[in-house]
């Protein structure tokens, strides 16, 4: 009943609006590092894997080690199978207060709606926001490389880096991380 009710408010709430591509793919992009973290702390520390070679060495040993499920090429392959399916439960919106472009999460990670919902007017989307998921199924598939070694390596800042410095789909630089990260609080 919940969910009947905020998607009428939705759609009696909803503007239209042309959206520009790159601004689009910036924010897909960022969700998908954001989705992608999410799974990663989801997963039990103690969750270890073997990877390595099963070829024998000169000296018959086999070269292998255990490391990590959570940021291991094996996990990471599977969320990267998946993570573009997360993209249905997002909506393309305009802050109110400065008419800025994002795409918002419609239900929080507890299942709740999302609070900044009465700070967006929902852009009406005639592919029902499949173009969130083409997208976000592109940035996966042209920068899996990317993926794979940045989340591998834990690295910091990888929204931007794979965002911005690797794929060049936002213009937000490292040396911007501090405004961003404060921009980002003050949006949400």
């Amino acid at each position: 009943m919940f969910t009947v009710c905020a998607v009428i408010f939705m759609l009696f709430h909803c503007i239209s609006a042309e959206v520009d591509s790159k601004d689009l793919r910036c924010l897909v992009c960022r969700a998908v590092v954001e989705e992608i973290e999410n799974i990663i702390q989801k997963v039990d520390p103690r969750k270890k894997v073997d990877v390595g070679s099963y070829r024998l060495d000169s000296d018959g040993n086999q070269k292998h080690k255990t490391v990590p499920y959570a940021r291991s090429e094996v996990h990471l392959t599977e969320v990267m199978d998946t993570v573009c399916n997360k993209m249905d439960d997002y909506v393309r919106a305009t802050y109110k207060s400065s008419g800025e472009l994002t795409i918002l999460k419609l239900i929080t990670e507890a299942g709740t709606m999302n609070p900044d919902m009465s700070r967006v007017d929902i852009i009406q989307d005639s592919d029902l926001n499949k173009s969130l998921k083409f997208y976000c199924d592109g940035i996966v598939e042209e920068n899996d490389d990317a993926i794979l070694k940045f989340f591998g390596k834990n690295e910091e800042n990888i929204d931007i880096k794979l965002c911005t410095d690797y794929a060049k789909l936002c213009s937000q630089s490292i040396s911007d991380h501090e405004d961003y990260e404060f921009e980002a609080k003050d949006e949400l």
